[in-house]
């Protein structure tokens, strides 16, 4: 009996204290690069034909929600493949050509910030910065939807683009007010 509760001591030392976070698997939504593959995606979003789509994948999702939630959009995917002439590491839009995703509440709202100041697209990827925001914007509204489908709660939330400069400053005019749920 004492070997035990010296295993259960040490246990708990190492272990450290057990907390109360919650764990929800959940669909998550991504704008994810098609390159290096013979796909295109199937894009109601941009309506044309590119390397690109936003697809959904499940998610083990800890932290506040809808903040974190929406974190999740802009985590590395790497596609997984059968084929050892696929090789590459991440797929994620976002991380790709380096876009910013920042979440707050403020004022009861959900404000989504997409921070384009290091925005840089590498050669293979054949889309524009307006087609790459579009793709982001439509992951997170597709998360956000499907998360709020399953509880009876309104959400109220915007996406603001942040970090244009003179040459991109049109940008912002991608950014909206939405309103689901309840």
């Amino acid at each position: 009996m004492r070997n035990i509760l010296c295993l259960l001591s040490l246990l708990s030392l190492t272990l450290g204290p057990v907390s109360g976070i919650t764990i929800e698997v959940v669909r998550l939504y991504q704008p994810l690069s098609l390159h290096g593959t013979d796909a295109a995606g199937d894009n109601e979003t941009l309506e044309e034909v590119v390397q690109a789509a936003v697809m959904s994948r499940p998610m083990a999702v800890a932290g506040a929600i809808p903040e974190d939630l929406v974190k999740a959009v802009g985590e590395p995917c790497k596609i997984m493949s059968n084929s050892p002439a696929y090789t590459l590491d991440e797929a994620n839009l976002l991380i790709l050509c380096k876009i910013g995703l920042s979440v707050d509440i403020v004022e009861e709202r959900l404000v989504v910030r997409i921070n384009v100041s290091n925005l840089a697209i590498p050669e293979d990827i054949d889309l524009s910065s307006r087609q790459i925001l579009r793709l982001t914007i439509t992951a997170v509204r597709k998360t956000l939807e499907h998360y709020y489908a399953q509880i009876d709660e309104a959400l109220e939330w915007e996406i603001v683009i942040t970090g244009t400069g003179e040459k991109n400053a049109s940008l912002k005019d991608l950014g909206r007010r939405y309103k689901f749920g309840g």
